[in-house]
């Protein structure tokens, strides 16, 4: 079945960098589009970044861009999301998924890693 495995959150500084994980199982790889999401206490899902299966073309949310860098590994079946410059507001509870159609469809999520940043 289909697995989606995030890791790497935790608690950072403003100004550090976390780099989050997204082990795949279960369905091929390198043939789906995958993007990451977050959702932060209280407010609803917002989009941050999505990647297409060649891994060369790459999107984000205008609240992330120049901060945060998408990237694949086919081989190793993993999705990658390197945050750099953290703020406090990208505190939130961070998701990979799987899209099927684009990046704005999604049928797969993962659990989620919680990212804090404060100091």
């Amino acid at each position: 079945q289909v697995q989606l495995v995030e890791s790497g959150g935790g608690l950072a500084q403003p100004g550090g960098s976390l780099r989050l994980s997204c082990a795949a199982s279960g369905f091929t790889f390198s043939s789906y589009a995958m993007s990451w999401a977050r959702q932060a206490p209280g407010k609803g899902l917002e989009w941050v970044s999505g990647i297409y299966n060649d891994g060369i073309d790459t999107y984000y949310a205008d609240s992330v861009k120049g901060r945060f860098t998408i990237s694949r590994d086919n081989a190793k079946i993993t999705l990658y999301l390197q945050m750099n410059s953290l703020k406090p507001e990208d505190t939130a509870l961070y998701y990979c998924a799987r899209c099927p159609y684009g990046l704005d469809s999604y049928d797969y999520w993962g659990q989620g890693t919680q990212v804090t940043v404060s100091s």
